[in-house]
C-alpha cells in the first residue's frame, strides 16, 4: 500500500485541496469555501473537517497520510508563522502548528503560495526532470517562485520570486499597486498588456482589430489578432514580450536556473507568445547560448496543490 499526501491551496475565494500518493498521482480534488469572516478564524477548522470527511469517504485513514502541505498566500517564515495575510485577515498566527493541532499533530509544512506552485510544476508539470527553475505566473498580476536543489528559495524576507515587481521600464509614470512605477507587472501582466493596448490605440489611428473591443480590450484580444498578423497588436505583443524577455535574462545572470515555467492565464496564448519572448531572451543574454530554456506550465489552477503535497515528501 503506497502512503498518501495532502496538498492545501489556500485562496481568497476558495481553498483546494487534493489527496496524492505520495509517487505524484493526483487520487481525488476538491475544494472548501474560505470562511473570512471573524479574521478567517474557521478557514482551517474548514479544511481539517474536509479533509477528515475526505478520507473516510475515500476509505483511507488518517494514519496513512505521511503529511499535509499548505500553500498561504503571503510571506511564510521559517516556522510556519505568518504576520499578515491581508486577503484571508490572518495577523500573527501560526496556521501550519493550527491545521496540524486539529489533524491528530501529522506533519504540516507551508509556503507562499506562488513559491508552491513552482514547486508543483516542477514536480509534476512544466518544469518536471529540473531541479532549478523559475516559475513566472502572468495573471492579473504577475508572480514567481524559485526553486534551486528541488528547494523552494523564499530568501531572507520573503521577497524571492518577486518578480512582477522589477523596476524594468524607466519612462513609466503610472503607479503599480506595489507603490513603484515601471514594474514588469505593469506591462507583462494581462491588465498591463491591455492598459498598453489601449494606450497605443489612442495614440494612433492604426486600423485594428482591436479597435471593435475598444476600452474592454483583453490581453486575450491582443494575442488573437497578433497570430492573424494585426500590426498594432503585434506591436503590443512586442512590447510585452521586449520586457518579459529582458527581466528573464536578468534572472537568468543572477541566479541561472534550467528551465523558466511560465504559466498563468497569459501563457494560454503558447508557443505564440514563447517565440516571441525567446527572441528578446536571446538578445538581452548574448553571453552564452548555455542557458535556461523557456517553457509552458502544465498544472493549471491545480499546481499549488501539486507543490503544497510535494513540499511534506522531504
Amino acid at each position: 500500500m503506497t502512503s498518501k499526501c495532502v496538498g492545501v491551496d489556500i485562496g481568497g475565494t476558495s481553498v483546494k485541496v487534493g489527496l496524492f500518493e505520495t509517487t505524484g498521482t493526483l487520487l481525488h480534488k476538491w475544494e472548501v469555501k474560505t470562511r473570512k469572516e471573524e479574521n478567517g478564524a474557521h478557514i482551517l477548522e474548514d479544511v481539517a473537517a474536509s479533509i477528515r470527511s475526505t478520507l473516510k469517504e475515500q476509505g483511507i485513514a488518517l494514519t496513512e497520510v505521511v503529511g499535509v502541505g499548505m500553500g498561504i498566500p503571503g510571506p511564510v517564515l521559517e516556522d510556519g508563522s505568518v504576520e499578515v495575510c491581508v486577503n484571508l485577515g490572518w495577523k500573527n498566527r501560526n496556521p501550519q502548528r493550527q491545521l496540524s493541532a486539529l489533524l491528530d499533530d501529522i506533519p504540516v509544512k507551508s509556503a507562499n503560495d506562488a513559491n508552491v506552485a513552482a514547486l508543483g510544476e516542477m514536480w509534476q508539470g512544466g518544469g518536471k526532470g529540473y531541479h532549478d527553475l523559475v516559475a513566472v505566473t502572468l495573471g492579473t498580476g504577475v508572480g514567481g517562485g524559485v526553486v534551486l536543489g528541488g528547494k523552494i528559495v523564499a530568501g531572507r524576507h520573503g521577497l524571492a520570486g518577486e518578480i512582477g515587481h522589477i523596476h524594468i521600464r524607466e519612462d513609466e509614470k503610472e503607479h503599480c499597486n506595489c507603490g513603484g512605477t515601471g514594474c514588469l507587472e505593469q506591462i507583462a501582466s494581462a491588465t498591463g498588456i491591455a492598459r498598453e493596448a489601449r494606450r497605443k490605440m489612442a495614440a494612433s489611428d492604426m486600423p485594428s482589430l482591436l479597435r471593435k473591443a475598444g476600452e474592454n480590450v483583453t490581453a486575450k484580444d491582443v494575442f488573437d489578432a497578433a497570430k492573424l498578423g494585426d500590426a498594432l497588436a503585434l506591436e503590443v505583443v512586442a512590447v510585452f514580450a521586449k520586457y518579459l524577455g529582458m527581466a528573464l535574462g536578468q534572472i537568468a545572470l543572477t541566479i541561472d536556473p534550467e528551465v523558466f515555467v511560465i504559466g498563468g492565464g497569459v501563457s494560454r496564448a503558447g508557443s505564440f507568445l514563447t517565440d516571441k519572448v525567446e527572441a528578446y531572451y536571446q538578445h538581452f543574454t548574448p553571453i552564452s547560448k548555455n542557458k535556461a530554456k523557456l517553457a509552458l506550465a502544465q498544472l493549471g489552477n491545480d499546481a499549488g496543490i501539486y507543490g503544497a503535497a510535494r513540499l511534506v515528501l522531504d
